[in-house]
């Protein structure tokens, strides 16, 4: 089945196996344009697996999946550059040799012509992303000096550049303290607010998917476990079916919705 035209993402039986290990079993979803969809769910659920599929980071899933309509399999790898940007999880041993705006300039690469030549508006692109991740003040420091959340704004604005209008995020606010978790909320906020990006990110964490809004597609042990509006999310019964844990529910007097806690596994 081919999408209609506000559809920018489509995925019908999506599958994915490691060896013995299913990790992603017959997943349908739809992404509209503009949207913020989640993946949600525990350790282990298949949300990085999935997001992973979509970027061709993984091969050999099975089931179908389109971009802007096309079947994902036939895009080359610079046309799913130019459409889909993907952000990793913040952290990890990696080593990074270069300047954030060296960093930031591989997001062009999609655009490069012959030989890795420059486009002619490579260069305000590369100031433009760096200003709206606010990462400027980094330009000439190398990436292995930056913390972490730093660090992950630079990512950021490196898909910025890219120009890409789907972003793809995995945890991005996983492991950063709680000033670089709303510095990078903030920025997404912003990209899909002003630019109108479609942003599908994963996250195994149930108020940040209800502060961000949108909707959700809630896995549990690779199957689908939830979908809806995050607004519908802060039900026990659901949040047991998808996580296997009771939680109380805290109203939160600024944003009017109510917050959840966990209480213990259940028996």
């Amino acid at each position: 089945m081919i999408p209609d035209g506000n559809t920018v993402i489509e995925a019908r039986g999506l599958a994915k196996r490691f060896g013995d290990v299913q990790a992603v079993a017959g997943i349908d979803f739809d992404v509209r344009e503009g949207e913020l969809f989640g993946f949600l769910g525990p350790n282990g659920a298949g949300k990085s697996t999935l997001l992973k599929c979509l970027m061709r980071i993984h091969t050999g899933w099975t089931g179908r999946a389109y971009l802007h309509g096309r079947d994902l399999h036939r895009c080359s790898q610079r046309e799913l550059a130019r459409s889909v940007a993907y952000v990793p999880q913040p952290g990890g041993d990696q080593s990074f040799p270069y300047t954030v705006r060296e960093f930031v300039r591989m997001g062009r690469y999609a655009y490069s012509g012959p030989f890795g030549t420059a486009h002619p508006g490579d260069q305000a692109a590369i100031d433009a992303a760096m200003r709206r991740a606010d990462v400027q003040e980094f330009a000439d420091r190398t990436l292995d000096t930056l913390s972490g959340g730093e660090r992950q704004k630079v990512f950021i604005a490196a898909v910025l550049a890219q120009g890409s209008d789907i972003l793809l995020l995995d945890e991005p606010t996983a492991f950063l303290d709680y000033r670089h978790q709303a510095e990078v909320a903030e920025v997404l906020h912003s990209i899909n607010q002003d630019s109108g990006a479609t942003i599908l990110s994963v996250t195994h964490d149930v108020n940040a998917a209800m502060l961000t809004g949108g909707h959700v597609l809630a896995l549990r042990d690779g199957e689908v476990a939830w979908r809806g509006p995050t607004g519908d999310l802060a039900c026990e019964k659901t949040l047991g079916c998808i996580f296997g844990a009771s939680f109380r529910f805290l109203d939160d007097p600024v944003t009017g919705l109510r917050l959840v806690a966990p209480q213990g596994a259940m028996r």
